[in-house]
């Protein structure tokens, strides 16, 4: 498999990413967890270094990985690694009730990103047929410096695209947790339950967005914003990337839904991302939810409303 996902199984259709192995939609979350691959634990172990024949222990300790013995990480003392079964086991509440199903799992960078997908079962449309579906991510790192990030995020149903739930900041749909504390997953389903709330919100911007058109200037502005020129000798023309986006406007999957309107310009830019840009579709998977590409989304969105309300 592709060099960024290790292991990874989804349910239903394939991923827009095109990586994984199909399995039923109606597991649970320890069924995805083993079907993913991801039934192992993570261990710390003092690291010693050799000083004059004697083994001194340093101030940093190796996290394990328990299938292999493969190191993952260092961390400090007070680090708390999160194992996987318990990020699985966030879920269960939410699926044993029917509220959501396990959609994707998977591991990226040789083990260091663990993450688990479910498709929250709270799906709205845009212009009467444009469905755009919710999902509850959570990835949990074994890697140091890295964030447990549990979030709201959706998928364009008509080209797979992932869009972002952000708006400006207020509504980010999403807790970020450090290791230097225990994981309290009761806390994070209590601010997220307030986070769920604001989905609405975002139906509402999106509505928005179907409703202004934009004009050949605008949306050639719009997109000079969201993929800027390398230096500013080049401002006067059009990047790469925002060349390609532009070139997808009429043609992007769902481009019939909301022609010349801020939709339509926003979602050439989550295809771009998603679909074009990169080296592969990993680093694509990769770069959509935890990269680049995911605050470049957000960007976008903020900016198209920006576009549209001017």
């Amino acid at each position: 498999m592709a060099h960024e996902v290790e292991t990874m199984a989804y349910a239903g259709e394939t991923p827009w990413h095109g990586l994984g192995v199909p399995v039923h939609n109606d597991l649970t979350p320890a069924q995805m967890l083993e079907k993913a691959g991801l039934d192992w634990t993570v261990d710390k172990y003092q690291t010693f270094v050799e000083v004059a024949g004697e083994k001194v222990p340093t101030p940093s300790q190796a996290l394990v990985r328990s299938s292999d013995n493969k190191i993952l990480t260092m961390v400090s003392e007070d680090w708390n690694p999160v194992q996987n079964h318990e990020a699985f086991e966030f879920f269960n509440e939410f699926v044993m009730e029917g509220d959501m199903e396990m959609h994707t799992a998977g591991s990226l960078k040789g083990g260091t990103n663990i993450w688990a997908l479910a498709k929250v079962k709270d799906s709205f449309t845009i212009l009467g047929e444009d469905r755009v579906e919710p999902y509850l991510l959570f990835s949990n790192p074994h890697q140091y410096g890295k964030c447990i990030d549990i979030r709201f995020t959706a998928i364009r149903v008509v080209c797979n695209n992932t869009l972002t739930l952000s708006l400006a900041g207020q509504f980010d749909m999403m807790v970020r947790l450090n290791h230097r504390r225990e994981f309290n997953p009761e806390m994070v389903k209590r601010t997220l339950g307030i986070a769920r709330k604001s989905l609405g919100t975002y139906q509402e911007a999106a509505e928005f967005l179907s409703s202004k058109n934009f004009t050949a200037d605008t949306v050639v502005d719009y997109l000079r914003t969201i993929f800027p020129a390398m230096t500013k000798k080049d401002n006067d023309i059009l990047s790469r990337p925002a060349t390609q986006a532009f070139e997808v406007l009429e043609t992007q999957p769902g481009a019939e839904f909301g022609k010349g309107t801020w939709w339509q310009a926003f979602n050439a830019v989550t295809y771009t991302t998603d679909h074009i840009l990169g080296h592969s579709a990993d680093t694509r998977l990769q770069s959509a939810w935890f990269g680049g590409n995911r605050n470049r989304k957000v960007q976008a969105l903020q900016t198209a409303l920006e576009f549209a309300g001017a």
